[in-house]
């Protein structure tokens, strides 16, 4: 059902090396490329994630709530991009480690505050 998430930036330079980081552990290229906004996705794969400045030209505020949920292949890419995350810029929202039964997730936000987890079923 979803297409793709889009999530703002006040420094599209910054926070790209962020997401090119994360993109590379999942395999997932940058697919669109302008100025203002960047995408990582694949053709007709699953759900990719975009990174604008506002079009409004207001500063870009996150979302209380809100977040993205990166499909990880196991427990272990989610430790991987959780290390990335930080490493990258990003901060810690809850370590790698089980949310209950069949759940294992780790949580950070970008380099904007924007919130995103990565995480396992089963």
């Amino acid at each position: 059902m979803i297409g793709y998430v889009t999530l703002g930036t006040k420094d599209i330079a910054k926070a790209a090396v962020f997401y090119d980081a994360i993109a590379a552990e999942l395999d997932t290229p940058r697919m669109m490329e302008y100025e203002t906004f960047i995408a990582w996705g694949k053709p007709d794969g699953g759900a990719g994630i975009g990174l604008t400045k506002p079009f409004d030209g207001n500063v870009a505020t996150v979302g209380n709530g809100v977040m993205v949920a990166l499909q990880a292949k196991d427990k272990e890419q989610v430790h991987r991009l959780h290390d990335i995350a930080l490493a990258h810029g990003g901060t810690c929202e809850g370590p790698p480690g089980p949310r209950g039964e069949g759940f294992y997730a780790g949580y950070f936000r970008d380099p904007d505050g924007n919130k995103l987890n990565a995480f396992v079923m089963g």
